[in-house]
């Protein structure tokens, strides 16, 4: 088997064989990699960066250290915070924007590329999953027959809840919201909150972003609080509920 070959149709989201030799080091590169994030500890933010960038095969320099230990912490602040523990089978697969949260036991299947936008927020316990199998058994074979995968891609300013699956070829729009314990099979537009088994629509989100240009919004300024913030907002529940609750 040409391993290169087979490679670019895993990275093309065409029939390939996972259980190349290649691939197998793959894996365990990443497993690796994921067991001394998880288990670094109480250690400074440079060396939570320094690791969880090993995970992704990002060897892109970190700054010169700070005169503080404060002022060290805040020079990375844009990078991406990963509650441990997380799993990857690759990771290289993973481009994750700044300023976004993943909380813990976040399991990411990057068979295809995986991207999750900037200032995106992941609750506990969610799924990205990239790798499928052919449905006919015939083809699948267990370990010795193909799969494939879809590339998954999650917007900038979304907020992602608890247990969600995100399933292979979804894409979730800007600023979307996923409810808890979703299962996402279909892509969701921009500003949209869907939630549900599968995720079905809710109701399109008002916002003061400009959904047209992507000009992030930079808060409430001075008295526009009192006559521009809404007087309500929706929350999406650990029951897949929503309700409307006034806004503190």
């Amino acid at each position: 088997m040409d391993l290169a070959a087979n490679r670019e149709r895993m990275r093309r989201g065409e029939l390939y064989h996972a259980f190349t030799p290649d691939l197998i080091a793959a894996r365990a590169r990443a497993k690796h990699a994921c067991t001394r994030y998880n288990n670094a500890g109480d250690v400074p933010r440079r060396r939570l960066t320094e690791l969880f960038r090993d995970i992704l095969g990002d060897d892109s320099p970190l700054p010169p250290p700070a005169a503080t230990p404060e002022d060290d912490d805040k020079l990375f602040d844009d990078d991406p915070w990963i509650e441990p523990p997380v799993a990857m089978d690759y990771g290289v697969n993973i481009k994750l924007g700044k300023n976004v949260f993943i909380n813990f036991h976040a399991v990411f299947l990057d068979t295809c590329l995986i991207t999750v936008g900037s200032r995106t927020l992941v609750g506990p316990n969610v799924s990205f999953y990239s790798g499928t199998h052919p449905l006919d058994p015939v083809i699948r074979q267990g370990t010795r027959g193909p799969e494939l995968g879809k590339e998954v891609h999650v917007g900038e300013d979304c907020w992602i809840g608890g247990n969600v699956v995100i399933l292979p070829g979804v894409t979730i729009g800007r600023g979307s919201v996923v409810g808890a314990g979703s299962v996402v099979t279909k892509s969701v537009p921009d500003f949209t909150v869907v939630a549900g088994n599968p995720a079905k629509t809710i109701r399109k989100i008002e916002t003061a972003m400009d959904p047209a240009s992507g000009i992030e919004w930079d808060g409430w300024v001075g008295e526009s609080m009192a006559t521009t913030a809404p007087e309500t907002e929706t929350v999406i529940g650990e029951q897949d509920e929503t309700r409307t609750v006034p806004k503190s």
